[in-house]
């Protein structure tokens, strides 16, 4: 059978590993709506080499670009909210969640109808609003198949197992760019030695996340939500070579890992392939001899202050995620424009997170998630605005 995929954020990294995936597997899928953010030549593109039926932009501003770009190749396309929503109502047995950040939240939910697989890269549908999204799709009859690395390798290795037999699940990080560097050193990186990832080419906001180990935080909160654990059973390992992506260990002392070469379509082939394997290329096959010796090694909190923040935020529970995740958004982009140095993306979120109530609830609908975010969004602002955090 061959399945119809519906992709959010066609124009990013994970939408390009799809689209090579489905590239490689034409008898088993085709991409029939594609999804983007302000690229509107970019998604056009992407919408024709796809042979897609349809194009949505969430920048309404971009709709006419899009539709210039896209005239004469008889394929349809919107912008703005209701045409994103109008892609994912749109038949389709697979939706690939990509698009990142927060943006991707209402979108994804949206995605959750009866007898869909929805893989998801977007971590933060889960980090704002864990519990309402596995709640509804539990209700509905969604499935979810994890396409972080990460976490389609502890999903593989799970396999059959039932939850209670897990005693912890390891997540591996890379460490960044700044895993070698002194505190001292860190706290004067540009946004360009924060963007040099040394394993994948990402977006610039989850990439800075990487340098400061705030995606891994962000990882282990989705985490707790997708397979049911508590916050004390999930831990970080810094694993520089990224050819272990996750361990999962059980109740009798033994260790599995999930090993995969660092390459982002081998989770996506997985998420694709549903319920069965998809062919690989040659290329993405692991020669352990040829990569070894691999070495892991504890995190650096006070280095890498973000994944403590992550973690706290984990273990207070209710909004506190959602709460983490806005402040870390705002900090990440005025680090970007140059506003506040590498330190204080976490010294903003602490701050944040510090004076924001604990024991405050988790959101119990997605309305509630983005009341949220707007609400914290605009205290970061604020905070910045005042120039507390300012490059020196």
């Amino acid at each position: 059978m061959r399945r119809l995929v519906t992709l959010l954020g066609a124009t990013g990294s994970i939408g390009r590993s799809t689209r090579d995936v489905v590239a490689e597997n034409p008898d088993h899928l085709r991409i029939g709506v594609v999804v983007g953010g302000r690229d509107a030549e970019g998604l056009a593109q992407v919408a024709i080499e796809t042979g897609a039926s349809f194009a949505a932009l969430a920048d309404e501003a971009g709709g006419p670009a899009l539709a210039q770009a896209l005239a004469g190749h008889g394929i349809r396309s919107g912008a703005g909210r209701q045409a994103v929503f109008e892609a994912v109502a749109m038949p389709s047995d697979i939706v690939v969640s990509a698009i990142s950040g927060a943006a991707g939240l209402e979108a994804t939910f949206a995605a959750l109808t009866p007898g869909r697989v929805i893989a998801l890269a977007n971590k933060e549908s889960l980090v704002c609003a864990g519990a309402a999204v596995m709640a509804r799709a539990q209700a509905v009859g969604a499935r979810i198949l994890p396409l972080d690395s990460e976490h389609n390798a502890l999903f593989q290795v799970l396999g059959s197992e039932p939850i209670s037999a897990i005693r912890k699940m390891t997540l591996t990080a890379s460490g960044g760019p700044f895993r070698t560097w002194s505190a001292e050193r860190i706290a004067a990186a540009t946004p360009e030695q924060a963007l040099a990832h040394p394993n994948y080419a990402m977006g610039a906001k989850i990439t800075i996340d990487s340098a400061g180990l705030m995606n891994k935080g962000l990882e282990l909160i989705e985490a707790c939500f997708l397979f049911g654990l508590a916050p004390d059973q999930l831990d970080v390992l810094v694993h520089p070579q990224q050819i272990v992506h996750g361990l999962v260990t059980f109740r009798d002392g033994s260790v599995s890992a999930g090993m995969a070469v660092p390459d982002m379509r081998v989770a996506a082939a997985h998420c694709l392939g549903v319920d069965g394997r998809l062919d690989a290329p040659a290329g993405r096959f692991l020669d352990l001899a040829a990569v070894a010796p691999l070495s892991f090694e504890k995190p650096d909190l006070g280095r890498f202050p973000a994944l403590g923040l992550a973690m706290a935020a984990l273990a207070a529970g209710g909004a506190m995620p959602a709460i983490l995740n806005a402040a870390n958004e705002v900090a990440v982009e005025a680090f970007l424009a140059g506003r506040i140095g590498f330190p204080g993306i976490a010294a903003l979120v602490e701050t944040i997170c510090d004076a924001s109530a604990s024991g405050r609830a988790a959101p119990a609908d997605i309305d509630a998630a983005l009341a949220i975010d707007h609400e914290t969004r605009k205290r970061a602002r604020l905070l910045l605005s005042q120039g507390r955090f300012a490059v020196t």
